[in-house]
This record gives C-alpha cells, structure tokens and sequence, in this order.
C-alpha cells in the first residue's frame, strides 16, 4: 500500500500528476489537501492511529501551473505509454528497448521534436520509412491525430486510471471513446 500512487488534483479539480500514498498521508495530516476517494477499504496502521488510504485527493489552495506546462520535459516514455508500446506503422506490440521514436514529418522537411509530430514505431518500419513523409513512403499512420494532440501528462494519468476505475470522472476520459483509446 505505501508504494501505490494517489491521483493529485489542484483545488479547481484539474488533474497535476500522481504522488505516493505516504506523501499524500502527511499531506493530509497537515492539513493540505480534501480526500476525494480513498482506496476501497486499505488501511495503512501506525502505532497509534489507522489511516485510510487515500486514491484521489485535491489540494486546499490553487496552484497555477499553465506558466510551467511540465510537457516540455518530454519523455520517451510517454510517447511509447501514449502509443501503447505499438509500431503506429505495422501495429506490432513490442518491448521498450526495440522501439524507437519516429518523426512523423521528418525534421530534414522541416518537422519538429514535439510529442504531436513523434511516434513509436519499430526498427524495421523507421528504417523504411527514412526521410519522408507518411504518405511519401505509403506507410499510414495507424494512430488518429486526435490521440496524438492529447498532452502526455494526462495520456499518462489515463494510463494509470486503467487500473483504477475511480480516476476516470476526475480526468475527463470521456473526450475520446474506448475505441479510439484501444486503437491507438
């Protein structure tokens, strides 16, 4: 229970990440944050008092974070949570270390290292596809561009919601069916 992650929502509800269950335990008991959800009937113990565990909880004061957009930090990770560790090109599931990241208008014409012009895509089809365009090398993407706009943080925060149901409301899933969610 100490190792899980608590979903972390600024006082206005906005989703800001996850933190540990320990973290947002001495949160609450300093007073910093309303508990939301807790995590079904899990208890953590200390000598002298129980707990609750907490899955969902909001701050008591705004933080404003649109100065500090954390997407720029872009991770590789992400982009391959985001892809669900798929090839967009040939659709093969495969592990971390033999995907690479490709760009989807090459930077050699002009494209840029965002997460919106990045996929995941094995060795084989990025090597095929080289220096061109999607449609120049007849090789479609099989990801929609609606996913891939999405910001990473909160494609991140979805992927951790597959597991925990009570996320969901909290992050607005509801933007893209489950149909496109499984696709991509």
């Amino acid at each position: 229970m100490i190792t899980g992650r608590v979903l972390l929502l600024n006082f206005s509800y906005e989703p800001l990440g996850t933190i540990g269950v320990a973290r947002a335990i001495c949160m609450q008991v300093c007073d910093k944050l309303y508990i939301e959800e807790f995590d079904g009937e899990n208890v953590l113990r200390s000598p002298s008092t129980v707990f609750k565990v907490p899955s969902v909880v909001r701050l008591r004061s705004y933080i404003n974070v649109r100065r500090k957009r954390r997407e720029n930090t872009m991770k590789r990770v992400r982009i391959y949570i985001r892809d669900r560790y798929c090839c967009q090109y040939c659709g093969d599931h495969k592990p971390a270390k033999d995907l690479t990241l490709d760009h989807i208008l090459p930077r050699a014409q002009g494209g840029t290292t965002t997460p919106q012009n990045l996929v995941s895509a094995c060795v084989k089809c990025n090597q095929r596809k080289g220096n061109r365009t999607p449609e120049q090398a007849r090789m479609p993407l099989l990801t929609s561009q609606k996913l891939l706009r999405l910001g990473l943080d909160h494609v991140l925060l979805c992927h951790y919601a597959e597991s925990r149901p009570e996320w969901k409301k909290y992050l607005f899933m509801t933007d893209f069916t489950d149909e496109e969610a499984k696709a991509a």
